[in-house]
């Protein structure tokens, strides 16, 4: 007789269901009888033959040890047991025989068994791991160790980036040939691990820094081995004021993108991003000169920010790129580019360039100009429209010239004569207030001639019904009643 595999039984519990059908063996395939396999095998009659029902009703299986139907309960009074665990959760937390030694008091109180120290030890080890940890180590190791974590899975390149700044582990030589440790800003695809965008330097993170890296994400890459572009469907960011910035919340309504945030002081659900500047750390920075791991003295710096900025870019366009990530099994440049996928793109660099690098506010045109920041900026055009409502923008590093917008339409270019070191001249202003005086005069008259036309032909039509007979036949017309009591 064949021996069937067991199911769902540990390696110890198929090797004792083996031992005892070796014991039966005789007796199922050879007839021996069970009172002389028990003579021989120091088992009670009694014992073999509860086997063998087991085992013609079960098979192997019903070999394996049952386990007791009180296993893992201990028989001791609900009370003291919720005692003894209710002191092991205390803070600092107490040793076993801390708590052994507290109880034994209130067993005697109380006339309950006093439990000896393996029993309150073993009470303590079943205590459940996050229980323990949530009341010694607090909500914050808890929620590391414990909590379910929701993870975005992005279906589709470009529908999800992520977006983080990291000091890298590593000291350059900055421009005064200081140690220094520079910054790292990526924006990278959800879906296929794939870089969009990256930025050094030694400025702290911005919103101008983060606007520099996303016009790189989004827009067409010079470099032919680097083909990751388009507008993403969501950006998903920490709460740095420079994501939270008005400057980001405008740019993610001009280009239609929808802007999400993790958790405030929890990092864990946006495992991409973290992921990925553990990647760097780990396979680039230790590999070059200046590499300074965490709680180390610095190391002596040996390259440039723009040595560095070389030897990052052909690490991850030749390297990281074409490498099959863990998780997808797939290079995260072929995983992107797979499918015939075409990203969402603006319409041209320099719109693109206007809706990030530069900030939008509101003004009133003034007689003089445009007042923005205690500057004045002046354009001719600007003459046809003193007290409209219109919108600026502006590049925050140059504020020497402002883009003027009526009506979500292009004006013109006001500069301030003070920064641009150009000055619009008296003979340039007397122009622009003739030409409006004129546009202003040519309608003035337009309506004055189609308002005299209009009373003229009123004047002829009263004078004839004046002069016309009176026609008796013709009803009186009634009186328009204007209020409730006119009769």
């Amino acid at each position: 007789m064949t021996a069937l595999p067991l199911v769902s039984c540990t390696e110890a519990q198929r090797v004792q269901a083996q031992e005892r059908f070796e014991v039966l063996r005789p007796h199922l395939e050879q007839g021996v009888p069970l009172t002389r396999i028990a003579a021989d095998s120091d088992l009670s009659l009694r014992t073999l033959r509860e086997w063998l029902a087991r085992y013609r009703e079960q098979g192997l299986a019903g070999l394996v040890r049952r386990p007791r139907s009180d296993q893992g309960e201990f028989r001791l009074p609900e009370q003291l047991r919720h005692l003894i665990e209710g002191l092991a959760l205390q803070k600092p937390r107490p040793s076993a025989a801390s708590v052994h030694r507290r109880v034994q008091p209130v067993c005697a109180d109380k006339g309950w068994p006093v439990p000896s120290y393996r029993r309150v030890a073993a009470v303590i080890e079943r205590l459940d791991p996050g229980l323990a940890t949530l009341a010694h180590a607090g909500t914050k190791a808890y929620k590391e160790a414990f909590d379910l974590l929701y993870r975005r899975e992005a279906d589709h390149p470009n529908e999800i980036w992520q977006a983080d700044h990291t000091p890298l582990d590593i000291w350059v030589f900055d421009e005064r040939k200081q140690p220094a440790r520079p910054w790292f800003t990526a924006v990278v695809d959800d879906y296929s691990r794939a870089v969009a965008g990256w930025r050094v330097g030694f400025q702290s993170p911005s919103a101008f820094q983060t606007a520099l890296t996303l016009r790189q994400a989004i827009w067409r890459k010079e470099d032919p081995r680097w083909h990751v572009c388009g507008i993403p469907e969501r950006l998903y960011t920490d709460h740095g004021s420079d994501f939270t910035s008005h400057h980001l919340k405008q740019v993610a309504v001009d280009l239609k993108f929808q802007p999400i945030f993790s958790t405030v002081g929890d990092p864990r659900g946006r495992g991409r991003i973290e992921r990925f500047f553990n990647t760097v750390n780990q396979l680039f920075l230790c590999e070059q000169p200046g590499y300074t791991p965490p709680r180390t003295p610095p190391a002596a710096p040996k390259l440039t920010l723009p040595e560095l900025e070389g030897r990052l870019t052909s690490f991850l366009l030749d390297d990281y790129h074409r490498r099959p990530n863990a998780e997808t099994d797939r290079a995260p440049q072929d995983r992107w580019e797979a499918g015939g996928f075409l990203p969402r793109m603006p319409e041209s660099l320099e719109q693109l360039d206007l809706l990030l690098l530069t900030v939008a506010r509101g003004r009133r045109i003034q007689r003089d100009g445009i007042h923005f920041q205690g500057l004045r900026y002046l354009d001719p055009t600007l003459a046809a429209y003193v007290g409209e409502s219109v919108a600026i923008r502006y590049d925050p590093r140059d504020v020497a010239e402002i883009r003027v917008f009526h009506q979500d339409r292009f004006l013109c270019r006001a500069i301030c004569q003070e920064l641009a070191g150009q000055a619009i001249g008296l003979k340039e202003i007397i122009q622009a207030r003739r030409s409006r005086r004129r546009v202003l005069r040519n309608h003035l008259k337009s309506r004055t001639y189609v308002v005299d036309l209009l009373l003229e032909v009123h004047k002829s039509d009263a004078t004839a019904a004046a002069t016309s007979p009176p026609c008796d036949a013709a009803p009186k017309t009634p009186r328009l009643r204007r209020y409730l009591n006119d009769e």
